[in-house]
């Protein structure tokens, strides 16, 4: 990987961190508005947010540093301007619209969070823009990676009120509800990642050969890190929230320890998405 393709992984690993952590909070508090305030994570929101549009920006003009070979590319006017014009410029604009929706969310908290709502769709939707995707010809694809990327971004959001309610003794059963009921919503939206999931791939790569590519034994260990992610969210499901609504003292412990394990997991995921786009092409 040289210099350019370095800096451009770590700038879209952090996009996706603000993208996904920010959209997935904001979601949560729709969906599980009986467990998750709000305003008791509004700084997060934020910090992701403002992280998430430090990186889009960083991003963009890593795009002109590479084009030209050296950092002035990065300042040149000319070269900017050129990629404003293409899908790269696009993208850049949903999420300068939609970071800045969702800070805007933050500020006018009463009624700011279905302005957040549609600023982090519109981040979403800007992952469909560019990439190995947008190469894809029709739409279908890239609706397919909205919805693939609106579930992703639910269960990233869920993760930090879950596990800072079961670290607590006297937050546990409200734990052990949030956990139960983001069970019962997962039950119907994680098949629906996997399936998105495998389609993107079967789409990507073309068949099994595919999987044998630089490209594929890469995309093989970003599917083995969600294999194990699935596991550990089975085992949440199937044992440590059971345990905790039962009254279990050490279940709190060891869900909060599995979800540590699902964050390690997720960080991988996306580590290997940011060098998959940027280092590497599906050989179809």
């Amino acid at each position: 990987m040289d210099t350019w393709a370095l800096y451009s992984a770590i700038s879209k690993f952090a996009l996706y961190v603000g993208a996904l952590g920010a959209t997935g909070l904001c979601l949560c508090a729709v969906v599980f508005a009986k467990h998750i305030s709000l305003a008791a994570h509004r700084h997060r929101i934020s910090s992701l947010a403002i992280a998430g549009l430090a990186a889009s920006v960083a991003s963009y003009l890593l795009r002109g540093a590479s084009l030209m070979g050296d950092w002035s590319g990065a300042v040149d006017p000319e070269i900017l301007g050129i990629l404003w014009e293409t899908p790269v410029g696009t993208a850049l604009a949903l999420r300068l619209v939609g970071f800045t929706l969702i800070l805007a969310g933050m500020v006018f908290l009463r009624r700011g969070l279905w302005l957040a709502i549609v600023g982090g769709g519109l981040t979403v939707w800007s992952f469909a823009q560019i990439g190995h995707i947008a190469d894809k010809p029709g739409v279908l694809l890239g609706l397919v990676l909205g919805v693939h990327l609106g579930i992703a971004a639910l269960w990233i959001g869920v993760l930090t009120p879950l596990r800072s309610l079961a670290m607590r003794p006297d937050t546990q059963a409200q734990a052990a509800d949030l956990g139960h009921r983001f069970g019962q919503v997962a039950a119907w939206l994680i098949p629906m990642l996997v399936v998105a999931g495998m389609y993107m791939t079967w789409q990507l790569v073309g068949g099994p050969a595919g999987l044998v590519t630089p490209y594929g034994l890469v995309l093989l260990a970003k599917l083995g890190c969600v294999a194990g992610l699935l596991g550990l969210g089975a085992a949440n499901k199937l044992r440590f929230v059971p345990a905790l609504r039962s009254g279990d003292p050490s279940a709190g412990r060891h869900l909060s320890r599995s979800i540590a394990l699902e964050w390690g997991l997720i960080f991988l995921i996306l580590a290997a998405t940011a060098w998959l786009t940027t280092s590497f092409s599906p050989m179809v």
